[in-house]
């Protein structure tokens, strides 16, 4: 994985705006639904996101984030703004703590050789991975789904138009 910070600054900017959307279009309520009693909520993969962040500590950067004692909050605005607070805690970690050459830098994990860069390139992709599961389970709670990628069912509607298939 060859990336620059540049390139992980412009990624990270877009996507975690991408998940911002989508956690403020969350609700208190929403945060218990499940698929079934043995997946996750709603509000638990919302929280999931924001922890996951805070792993990159274990690569040496340094930021602040919720403890990982911390129980998920209740409140969808407490997740968002936790989540909006990590997401430019590991963008200024990254720009301050990191130069070019530590994006090379490797570590074993999983008994495989991982660049910086690699980790950094499967925290987006994660972030991406979520949102889907998150989605399909706001649809479920009754939530609109905002435009993330282009057009919803819902906003082809208030354009007055089919929605495509």
């Amino acid at each position: 994985m060859n990336m620059s910070k540049a390139d992980f600054t412009t990624e990270w900017l877009k996507e975690a705006h991408i998940t911002e959307q989508v956690m403020n279009a969350l609700t208190d309520d929403s945060l218990k639904t499940a698929m079934t009693e043995q997946h996750r909520t709603l509000g638990q993969l919302a929280w999931h996101l924001v922890m996951s962040i805070q792993y990159m500590t274990m690569l040496g950067l340094q930021f602040e984030g919720p403890s990982r004692e911390q129980n998920i909050p209740d409140s969808a605005a407490e997740i968002t703004d936790s989540y909006r607070r990590i997401r430019h805690a590991l963008l200024d970690a990254v720009q301050s703590q990191w130069s070019e050459e530590d994006l090379r830098a490797t570590r074993e994990f999983d008994g495989e050789p991982w660049t910086n860069a690699a980790f950094l390139h499967f925290t987006l992709v994660h972030q991406a991975h979520h949102r889907g599961q998150m989605t399909v389970l706001m649809r479920q709670a009754g939530l609109r789904i905002p435009e993330l990628y282009g057009p919803t069912y819902d906003s082809w509607i208030d354009k007055g138009m089919d929605p495509l298939v």
